[in-house]
């Protein structure tokens, strides 16, 4: 009898050079728009920061949501957690300075405690991620109804910093993006625990085998992947000087940190992937809302749009993460 053996395709050049060859299509239309609108305003470095600073909350998801999707899960419970986040650090501040430091370990703790019930989900209880963190998703969602279309509490003017201040003429915010970055590819890089998350991804069982503790590695990533989205709300109630309930839904932080992800060159299958591919999905997506600007694309054509992008990533996924025969 035969015995198919199958193995993950070769990666060629160009799929490992994908999320920078996009990047390159995104930035040279950009420019090429510009041009010949004759809005050379938008071609600043000014500008270039403007565009950047726009991430930082879809940043800092997509690299928490990076470590998710590396180690073969996901976590569809980030956008509701963001708002959650926003809510529970503007009402503990409420405006007093005093209690900047409370509500932000106070939220960090939150973050902690959601990515470990959802590891215990789909550790434990072998839940599917997708449900175990949807689940996740509805819960923070009733615990926020209440506050449905309100604001809850404020930041107080120095909290704000966060999200306006600037240190050497750069957004403190977009600093703080770039230093999440840089922890988590030294994390991923240089690091056991980088390397376990790569294995697990890749193949969980052959990584138990080897006397890695799987769960241990998922739950661990997943609570990455909740702090950073935590740190998410917190620039978020910083922003907008307070707390909302629909901050993280109405950013569609769930969907779009994955499709960056994607974009970035991560398959959803675990095990292939980095961050710097994200970095790029990212600058991608905000390149291409930028475009959208400057054409004058109205909101709704802009949301198909993006609806397509989206599709067309996971589609190139399946297409370059199919198995074949050897």
């Amino acid at each position: 009898m035969n015995t198919a053996i199958f193995t993950k395709r070769p990666t060629s050049r160009i799929e490992r050079y994908s999320p920078a060859l996009l990047l390159a299509a995104a930035l040279l239309i950009y420019i090429a728009i510009a041009l010949s609108l004759g809005l050379t305003r938008f071609l600043t470095p000014e500008a270039a920061i403007s565009i950047l600073n726009r991430s930082i909350a879809l940043g800092m998801t997509a690299v928490g949501q990076t470590f998710a999707i590396l180690v073969g899960s996901i976590d569809l419970s980030v956008a509701h957690l963001i708002s959650a986040s926003a809510v529970v650090s503007s009402a503990i501040m409420n405006g007093d300075p005093a209690m900047m430091v409370p509500a932000v370990l106070a939220v960090l703790l939150m973050g902690v405690l959601v990515g470990t019930l959802n590891g215990l989900l789909i550790i434990r209880l072998e839940v599917n991620p997708l449900i175990a963190t949807l689940g996740m998703a509805l819960i923070i969602q009733g615990c926020l109804a209440s506050f449905h279309g309100k604001f809850a509490g404020s930041v107080p003017d120095a909290f704000q910093f966060f999200a306006y201040g600037t240190v050497l003429g750069l957004p403190f915010s977009l600093i703080m993006l770039a230093l999440v970055v840089l922890a988590a590819w030294v994390l991923l890089r240089f690091t056991r625990f980088g390397s376990n998350i790569y294995s697990v991804g890749g193949n969980r069982d052959t990584a138990r085998a080897a006397g890695i503790k799987t769960g241990r590695v998922v739950m661990a990533s997943h609570i990455i992947c909740s702090l950073c989205a935590s740190l998410a709300g917190l620039y978020l109630a910083s922003r907008l000087k307070s707390g909302s309930p629909w901050i993280g839904t109405e950013g569609a932080y769930d969907l779009e940190s994955i499709a960056v992800v994607v974009i970035g060159g991560t398959i959803l299958s675990g095990g292939k992937g980095g961050i710097w591919g994200t970095v790029a999905g990212v600058i991608i997506f905000s390149l291409i809302d930028s475009i959208f600007n400057l054409a004058g694309v109205d909101a709704f054509a802009k949301q198909v749009m993006r609806g397509i992008i989206i599709v067309a990533a996971v589609a190139f996924y399946a297409v370059r993460s199919k198995r074949i025969v050897a």
